[in-house]
């Protein structure tokens, strides 16, 4: 249930009490009017929930069923359209560079993986400055599909659900975001789920490359030639099991494995904070 009497006049965004998987997972859009009546619907699970100051109680409404759609995968390789939406992508500068120095993150080389698009349409109908990363996949580096964030100058996300796109029909599995390329990587590697947690463990151990979700990380593979392997581990369920399975694999490959922990979600939250 929603305690209603917490919450002001508007609009506000909070975690689903039917499908959250955690307090930084905010599906369920919740407004309130002046009346204060109030309406709750998540985004994923279809939760619905209203309340009325004349019925003394609240009324929930179970979520209708819903029938998982299936995603056909059709590209195995980066699509025509992923590589010329690519090939327009500019180095980070402008509100690109400005977002990740307001988020205190590294800015990674011009002949990394991660660009910029100053003005890309959303499915929403939006359009706005876009941090474009290039997934290759972690063995042969072939292209694979691209990661698309909405972003604002102030370090903030676009307010548009949701921010982070992948390309629909593209394969992600095996895939990284190259932060720093091939030539930059000798001995060490640091990895992480997020670009810009990625870029935060950056300021201490460089290069580093996104894995771009949980399990991704857990499933990277012992590269040759990579002695040590640092892994900046968020801070939840997911997180913590896919850097302890990553870790083990590596370990038991003989390599040298370093695990970040903080009392933060992830590492870019500590250099929030701290600034």
């Amino acid at each position: 249930m929603i305690q209603w009497d917490d919450f002001e006049v508007g609009n506000h965004r909070l975690r689903c009490p039917a499908c959250g998987r955690g307090d930084r997972d905010k599906t369920l859009g919740l407004t309130i009017e002046a009346d204060g009546k109030g309406v709750a619907h998540c985004f994923r699970c279809s939760f619905t929930e209203s309340y009325r100051p004349d019925w003394g109680t609240r009324r929930q409404m179970p979520a209708a069923p819903r029938i998982k759609a299936v995603v056909t995968q059709k590209h195995e390789t980066l699509s025509d359209y992923g590589r010329d939406l690519w090939s327009a992508c500019k180095p980070l500068s402008g509100v690109a560079a400005a977002y990740l120095k307001a988020r205190r993150c590294v800015i990674p080389p011009v002949d990394g993986d991660l660009r910029f698009h100053s003005a890309l349409k959303h499915p929403t109908g939006y359009t706005g400055p876009v941090l474009v990363g290039l997934i290759t996949d972690a063995v042969t580096r072939e292209p694979m599909s691209l990661h698309r964030t909405w972003i604002q100058a102030d370090g903030r996300k676009a307010d548009v659900e949701p921010p982070r796109l992948l390309l629909g029909g593209h394969r992600k599995q095996g895939g990284v975001i190259r932060l720093w390329p091939d030539e930059a990587v000798t001995t060490g590697l640091g990895i992480a789920e997020g670009i810009e947690t990625a870029l935060s463990l950056a300021w201490a151990y460089a290069p580093a490359w996104s894995c771009i979700d949980a399990g991704n990380l857990a499933a990277f593979p012992v590269l040759p030639g990579i002695e040590v392997l640092t892994i900046g581990a968020d801070n939840d369920a997911a997180g913590t099991a896919a850097a302890q399975e990553c870790a083990a694999r590596w370990a038991d490959a003989e390599r040298e494995v370093y695990v970040t922990r903080q009392a933060q979600n992830d590492l870019n939250d500590i250099l929030k904070e701290a600034a």
